[in-house]
């Protein structure tokens, strides 16, 4: 289901939850400079108040029985809402979060992507969907399953981690006359690199494994263009 989170009237960010796989399959939200800042980090997650605790996992206080190998990946980070508390704190719903390999990639080069991402909304707002997959479509994959330490509830591990990102040009009427997109796609394993650039690929590409379609309000000739980029040089300097 599709869930939209919002802070004083403002859209935050929007999610499509699994129910039952407890998994966020894919979270949307815009970037810009004003939602980063400084605010001190929570030390503590919270359910999601938009949904039944039932359908939620308890990572509220604790995270996984093997923390040491997988820690509570955020889908939009702490450090892209910590300008506004009240969207932080929304970042720190458990619906926003997914077991991920620590060392070497959510503290290495997936922190390190995050940060690039950042560093080019503190200019302009661009765009970013991040998400989750068991498996490349028509691919068959073996899932491995964890728990929470305060809750019972299999949790399956994504296989597949990955961003697509949308900047857009706008002509005085605020009609998108051009864009430009990239996407990085990533297993989730410890990486020897953070040199995230050499895992670029074609949103096209991404829309093809996951069967998801990105961007779908943007003009069709100005996405069929924009979703073939794959370099980040490219899309940076859009």
């Amino acid at each position: 289901m599709e869930v939209k989170i919002a802070a004083s009237g403002e859209r935050n960010y929007t999610h499509y939850y699994d129910t039952a796989t407890y998994t966020s399959l894919w979270t949307a939200y815009p970037l810009s400079a004003k939602h980063m800042g400084s605010i001190s980090r929570p030390e503590e997650w919270s359910f999601n108040p938009n949904l039944s605790t039932s359908v939620q996992v308890n990572l509220c206080n604790r995270s996984y029985t093997n923390s040491d190998t997988y820690v509570r990946g955020h889908l939009i980070p702490n450090a892209s809402r910590n300008g506004i508390k009240e969207m932080q704190l929304q970042t720190f719903y458990v619906t926003n979060s997914a077991p991920q390999i620590h060392t070497n990639f959510n503290s290495g080069i997936w922190q390190t992507l995050e940060a690039a991402l950042q560093s080019v909304a503190k200019n302009e707002t661009i765009y970013i969907v991040t998400g989750v997959a068991f498996a490349k479509s028509g691919e068959s994959k073996t899932i491995t399953y964890t728990t929470a330490k305060d809750d019972s509830k299999r949790v399956p591990v994504p296989n597949y981690f990955y961003k697509v990102a949308l900047k857009v040009a706008t002509n005085s009427s605020g009609v998108v006359t051009s864009a430009s997109t990239v996407g990085f796609w990533f297993e989730n394993k410890a990486y020897s690199t953070t040199t995230y650039s050499n895992y670029a690929v074609t949103v096209d590409q991404i829309e093809a494994w996951t069967g998801f379609d990105f961007f779908p309000n943007l003009p069709d000739t100005v996405e069929t263009t924009a979703e073939k980029n794959s370099s980040w040089t490219t899309f940076q300097d859009f």
